[in-house]
């Protein structure tokens, strides 16, 4: 792109040295200067500069040292038109309005082993994924294959995590290299977005708390997380079989969480009073706003705004009443 701009400013300085020069030789107006300078550098000229010796001459030494430098130009210049480099760019420019046009979307920063484990689960829940990593070999093959809007850059600078769109994202995970990048990453989303939900990773044990407050809504220990569920596999098997089947794409089967706003239908109606049920969704917990839970809640429970409720249910069902745009109930 340097290229570019360092032949398009010579092509720039020639013109306009052409048309100074004329003016002050002939004394021609602007216009007529510019055209002249034009057509004797391109040597498609219809008109004599002039026919006095001076002008001659002008036209002499112009030609001489102008249409090298301008038949270079051109070639840099179509060289460029016609190379990757060029491509890139308005393949660039084509993902970053696509991007523009997301809301509510997930922005996925890392794009390895684990980051490609979560583009995948959110892909086939149908989310709108991001993805930004600095290494374009890794990440473009994998994001133009299945389809996902992706940004080549470092993920702890601020204008890339706008061009991301944080500003209009509903979550964020960074799955970084290292803790010391993570946390970066959750300190500049968090000043840029103050309600999104940022999940992270943390490699080291002691680095959870430095990311906790740092703004991160959860932080996720793989190695704590994956030693936990093999006790649980050893304690209870048939319960975590049964969550992995209700987890698993294509088994009809979703667990999730419903986040109620002051202005749900639901609002203000105790839980047997909802068509909940009657819909294939079970709730299994309520979480307060205060931070309270009701595990089960009882059915005179009372939804207010800002609970957040635990369902299970079928993928449809889950995904009807998460659904922003319902405002109806039976």
């Amino acid at each position: 792109m340097r290229t570019v701009l360092t032949t398009l400013g010579l092509l720039l300085a020639l013109t306009l040295f052409g048309t100074v020069s004329i003016r002050i030789i002939t004394g021609s107006g602007w216009v007529e200067c510019l055209y002249l300078a034009v057509i004797t550098l391109t040597t498609v000229g219809s008109r004599e500069v002039g026919t006095d010796t001076a002008s001659m001459l002008f036209v002499v030494v112009y030609l001489a040292t102008g249409l090298g430098i301008f038949t270079f130009s051109v070639f840099q210049l179509g060289s460029w038109i016609v190379s990757a480099d060029f491509h890139k760019m308005l393949e660039r420019r084509r993902m970053q309005n696509r991007i523009n046009e997301l809301n509510g979307h997930s922005i996925v920063c890392g794009q390895g082993r684990m980051g490609l484990a979560i583009c995948e689960y959110l892909a086939e829940r149908g989310r709108s994924i991001v993805v930004i990593d600095h290494n374009e070999d890794r990440i473009a093959p994998v994001c133009q294959e299945h389809g996902w809007s992706f940004i080549v850059g470092d993920a702890t600078d601020d204008d890339v995590l706008q061009s991301a769109g944080i500003e209009r994202a509903a979550s964020l995970t960074t799955v970084l290299a290292t803790d010391a990048d993570n946390l970066y990453v959750v300190l500049s989303a968090r000043m840029l977005s103050p309600n999104l939900k940022i999940i992270a990773r943390a490699v080291d044990e002691k680095a959870v708390e430095k990311l906790e407050r740092a703004g991160a809504t959860r932080v996720v220990s793989p190695f704590r997380t994956g030693a936990v569920k093999m006790a649980r596999f050893m304690l209870n098997p048939s319960i975590e079989d049964f969550i992995e089947i209700a987890d698993s794409h294509g088994s009809g089967l979703e667990l999730a969480d419903i986040q109620i706003s002051p202005e749900s239908a639901y609002v203000g109606r105790k839980l047997m009073e909802t068509d909940l049920r009657n819909r294939g969704v079970m709730v299994i917990g309520i979480r307060r706003a205060s931070g309270a839970r009701l595990m089960p809640p009882p059915g005179n429970a009372l939804i207010e705004a800002g609970d957040c409720l635990f369902v299970f249910g079928s993928s449809d069902a889950v995904n009807g009443i998460v659904d922003p745009s319902e405002e109806s109930i039976a």
